[in-house]
């Protein structure tokens, strides 16, 4: 199999660098409510700008019908100027931007173009113009074929990032090599990608756990790994709701922590109750939540509301990996190859 080429293995001097990074956080008001996956993208912005690097910041925010201001990057640019402890001017270019300090140019959000989610070839090829080497810093959209992320690529030498690297290698030892038991918990409302993991975890973990909305459609799986147990690897087992359907019993969040205080490994994606609206609707995602930070396993996190809930409790620091990927997390551990990294392989 073709190896994933590494940042990590290249020696970038004086280069201009284009790199694809994660900003696509929690907005209001101007207000950045969650840097977690802006600061995946610092060890190889640091490590370049040491190498006396250019860097060509993409990246995008929302999901924007075409140039909508409310998804304006400007927000990121600032974060990125604080920082740096640097300055921040409006830069000119095709697709504008900002210019932080002399060394850093980010350009305005990506999705802007329509050319971008199509990964037109010609749009590829102009974001790459100045540039001598791309950089993908940006796990999160990796299982997105889009110009940014896999069209650059046919123009320019093309590396993973430090953070990249890691994220791959910490999902690839749950897959080939984990401390056992190994436990994931599995909640949220994505159905249609959340089922396919149940099911790729169930032949490699030791306990899935599954809670949330996902919860509600198991049931059918269960019954078929039971028609099939003797391929059945791991014990799966399905929370109960309780009535509104928003969280899961006291009873079923009890059952998963004496699971989970079994555990060597713990992967954690989607909340298993409804979060950020109602307390009542969190105590399930609370009991978990504070199980996993208690235990001496080792622990990863990932999706979007489950580490805002972290945060906002302030204990995601006990956590021992946190991941800026959901979907791309979900596929990866699923068994599908993510086009963006197909692209790095050499």
């Amino acid at each position: 199999m073709a190896a994933l080429s590494s940042l990590a293995s290249k020696k970038i001097k004086k280069k201009t660098v284009l790199m694809r990074i994660d900003c696509d956080v929690d907005i209001k008001k101007g207000v950045i409510l969650d840097d977690t996956r802006l600061l995946s993208s610092i060890s190889s912005l640091k490590m370049l700008l040491k190498n006396k690097c250019k860097i060509i910041l993409v990246g995008h925010v929302g999901r924007p019908d075409g140039h909508d201001l409310a998804c304006t990057l400007l927000p990121i640019a600032k974060w990125y100027a604080r920082y740096l402890n640097t300055s921040l001017q409006e830069y000119m270019s095709p697709f504008g931007g900002w210019e932080i300090g002399k060394h850093v140019l980010l350009y305005e959000n990506i999705r802007f173009f329509m050319e971008e989610e199509q990964n037109d070839a010609a749009f590829a090829k102009s974001l790459t113009e100045n540039a001598d080497v791309f950089v993908n810093e940006a796990f999160a959209v990796s299982h997105r074929a889009h110009a940014s992320t896999v069209g650059v690529t046919k123009y320019l030498p093309s590396y993973a990032g430090l953070h990249f690297i890691r994220e791959v290698k910490e999902f690839e030892n749950i897959l080939d090599n984990p401390k056992r038991p190994l436990v994931v918990i599995i909640g949220g409302a994505k159905i249609d990608t959340k089922l396919p993991l149940v099911e790729k975890m169930s032949q490699v973990a030791d306990y899935v756990l599954v809670g949330g909305e996902v919860a509600d459609h198991t049931k059918e799986l269960i019954k078929v790994q039971q028609d099939n147990s003797k391929n059945k690897r791991s014990m799966v087992l399905v929370a109960d709701l309780v009535e509104s359907g928003l969280d899961i019993t006291r009873k079923s969040a009890e059952n998963f922590v004496e699971v989970i205080e079994k555990a060597k490994t713990i992967v954690w994606n989607g909340p298993v109750g409804q979060t950020g609206k109602n307390p009542v609707t969190e105590q399930g995602t609370h009991i978990l939540a504070h199980a996993v930070a208690n235990n001496h396993a080792y622990s990863i996190i990932g999706g979007g509301d489950t580490l805002s809930y972290l945060r906002q409790h302030r204990i995601l620091d006990k956590y021992n990996f946190v991941s800026v990927g959901g979907g791309a997390m979900l596929e990866f551990l699923s068994g599908e190859k993510l086009p963006a990294m197909e692209a790095l392989k050499k």
